[in-house]
């Protein structure tokens, strides 16, 4: 059995249901943990009694040197401190647990993720780690870092690297770029020189596919695409990017699907009892606005697929 361990709080309920049934259609044997980021999440959750899910409530995993430095941190920071500690949290509820993939909740599979771990078998390593991939014209690793925190497996070998990040985490964990740090993210940056006897690089760069890298890769290849920006509106809209160029081919194989899930997770949660609330109050035309200004900036002539569009 495969076992996978996500964080989110009531906000993003959507996008945690869209995760959940794709890792339904392609995972297999599998549990998905999600430590629920306030009770609202927990109660909902509980409540739908979603198959293969585990529920982990903030208050009963937090450490008090977590509950230190929580006051310092924004909410997002705040998560991502929390990120390398997830694997252990899953270790110590489930003994038999042998390995662990932390995916973010804007994660979706669209394929088996098989071939992944099956490279990272034959690797003989503990801790696998991917690349953010950018395409050129939105490259921020000298920023945000060259690994992406999105699909990161480790071992219960591996907790020396888990550990030596948690550490890190819980000293510094901001959003802002300082040399060698910025979140949790750019800590990753070193690993496969610091821990090279335990750290894999995943080589199917085209697998996992992202708003930064749709343009490199054809959508057909993609295992999991990471929905990175994409948040809901008001009046049943939602926001596709207004940061990057989307690729028609990718809108269409990867975000309408993606898009249909999202569907039938605002109608199960609405079923529930529970009313979704918008993750942004940006105004269509002002996303227009700003997308139409970057396309033109990079010289493109085409408005080649939708930046806000209705799903109910």
């Amino acid at each position: 059995m495969e076992h996978y361990v996500t964080l989110f709080d009531s906000g993003f309920l959507p996008q945690g249901l869209a995760l959940h049934r794709s890792l339904q259609r392609h995972a297999g044997e599998h549990c998905l943990w999600v430590l629920c980021m306030d009770e609202a999440a927990h109660r909902v959750l509980s409540r739908l009694k979603l198959p293969d899910v585990r529920l982990l409530p903030l208050a009963e995993v937090e450490t008090d040197a977590l509950r230190a430095i929580k006051p310092s941190r924004s909410r997002a920071e705040y998560c991502w401190t929390l990120t390398p500690f997830t694997p252990r949290f899953v270790f110590d509820a489930d003994p038999a647990a042998q390995r662990v993939t932390y995916v973010d909740a804007d994660i979706w599979l669209r394929a088996t993720p098989a071939p992944l771990f099956a490279e990272f078998e034959r690797s003989g390593k503990q801790v696998q780690i991917t690349d953010h991939a950018y395409a050129p014209e939105y490259d921020q690793s000298h920023k945000t870092g060259r690994y992406c925190v999105q699909f990161m497996t480790f071992t219960r070998e591996g907790e020396n690297v888990r550990r030596w990040w948690a550490d890190r985490c819980l000293e510094w964990c901001f959003a802002r770029s300082e040399p060698g740090r910025f979140g949790d993210q750019k800590y990753l940056d070193t690993w496969p020189v610091d821990f090279a006897k335990e750290v894999h690089v995943a080589g199917a760069v085209d697998a996992l596919q992202a708003p930064w890298n749709a343009k490199r890769f054809a959508p057909s290849a993609a295992v999991t695409f990471h929905f990175h920006g994409l948040r809901l509106m008001k009046h049943g809209r939602v926001l596709i990017t207004d940061h990057y160029d989307i690729p028609y081919s990718t809108f269409e194989v990867i975000y309408r699907p993606y898009l249909d899930d999202l569907r039938e997770a605002l109608a199960l949660l609405r079923g529930s009892g529970y009313e979704p609330r918008p993750q942004t109050l940006l105004s269509p035309w002002r996303v227009r606005a700003r997308a139409l200004a970057l396309r033109l900036r990079a010289k493109w002539r085409k408005w080649n697929r939708p930046d806000v569009v209705r799903i109910a």
